[in-house]
């Protein structure tokens, strides 16, 4: 029990003298911190000083005027004044700072930068750390030169079938009501290693295209024909969707901006024509037609998911030209539409493609 006494009573006189030489340690930093805020001022003082003795040392040699003079010393005079206002609330702000704190006080005791991978807070008795944290960050690593960019590619436009034998103005399908959709991904790499104006685009797309019948028709699969017939009630809608997953390739052409810096190298073509062209090749996700009718006095809505003898490989040829993100887009199904159709049915569509 004496010996737990005197090791508590040794304890104790180490935290007391430990704290008292703390706050003898701030104090005499405050102290310092008042003589150096008397010493600037006292230097701003005589800076001025030199100032405007160098000023009338110039009239008196005519180099200037008195007005001119007059403006000088006042120019110099509120610059001195500012300074001496600046650097005062620094070290009053600093006085404050170890008052409030008695010298106990958070300080950073490694530097943050963009090449640092850490930072490190800590709290500083003495002088000395007494608890630090440590908070590290992934450095981030920029490439010299980067050759390969990426893009969302979204699509939207007007779709449509060339059939064989007929013109595109007789089409049997809506030419405002049939649209397509397109969404993916692609990656645009640099062919030449010092010049960017050809490029090698590449990726995945979902491609959704929509035909819809005019007149009061739907299609129906006979054997292996799939052929538009009249359907028996008044439609209010009819439309035909193919779903599509293609992997289009494109090589693209046109100008390009060269940055250069110590780290960096990069071709921009930020507001610059492009123009591409390739093709693109995948297999169909499915083919389904809506339907929306009256029969006898109640809405029907049907959904019908079929084969319709539609082509399982997809492939055709695509293009696009336009400035920036914002191109006119051109896509061509070289597959027809229906297998072993006794009339060949392309699809084509025609729309505005966005690189986002």
């Amino acid at each position: 029990m004496k010996t737990i006494t005197f090791y508590s009573a040794v304890l104790f006189l180490f935290l007391v003298s430990h704290i008292a030489f703390g706050q003898e340690d701030y104090q005499k930093k405050i102290e310092a911190l008042k003589i150096e805020k008397q010493r600037i001022i006292e230097q701003e003082k005589d800076a001025l000083k030199f100032e405007v003795r160098d000023i009338n040392q110039r009239l008196e040699d005519g180099d200037i005027s008195e007005s001119e003079a007059k403006t000088l010393k006042e120019e110099v005079a509120k610059r001195r004044a500012l300074n001496i206002e600046n650097r005062v609330a620094i070290i009053e702000n600093k006085i404050a700072w170890l008052e409030r704190n008695e010298g106990e006080v958070l300080m950073l005791t490694e530097s943050d930068t963009l090449e640092g991978d850490r930072m490190r807070v800590g709290l500083l008795i003495d002088g000395k750390p007494a608890i630090t944290f440590n908070s590290k960050r992934w450095k981030k690593e920029i490439k010299y030169d980067r050759r390969t960019y990426s893009d969302f590619v979204m699509a939207i436009g007007l779709n449509n079938a060339l059939i064989e034998g007929q013109s595109l103005n007789d089409s049997p399908y809506k030419i405002g009501g049939s649209r397509f959709f397109e969404m993916g991904w692609q990656w645009r790499t640099r062919v030449f290693k010092n010049s960017n104006w050809l490029r090698f685009n590449y990726g995945f797309s979902f491609q959704f295209n929509g035909l819809k019948p005019d007149g009061n028709r739907i299609f129906v699969q006979e054997g292996d024909q799939t052929v538009l017939e009249e359907f028996e009630y008044d439609l209010d809608k009819s439309k035909f969707r193919m779903d599509n997953l293609v992997f289009p390739v494109h090589f693209e052409v046109g100008p390009s901006r060269f940055k250069k810096s110590e780290r960096t190298i990069r071709y921009s073509i930020r507001d610059q024509f492009r123009l591409g062209f390739g093709g693109y090749g995948g297999f169909s996700l499915g083919t389904r037609q809506k339907l929306k009718y009256n029969r006898e006095g109640e809405n029907v809505k049907d959904k019908l998911k079929r084969d319709y003898n539609s082509s399982d490989l997809i492939y055709g040829v695509s293009g696009y030209m336009g400035f920036d993100g914002v191109l006119l887009y051109l896509k061509y199904d070289l597959n027809p539409i229906f297998k072993d159709a006794d009339i060949k049915q392309n699809n084509i569509s025609l729309g505005l493609r966005f690189d986002i």
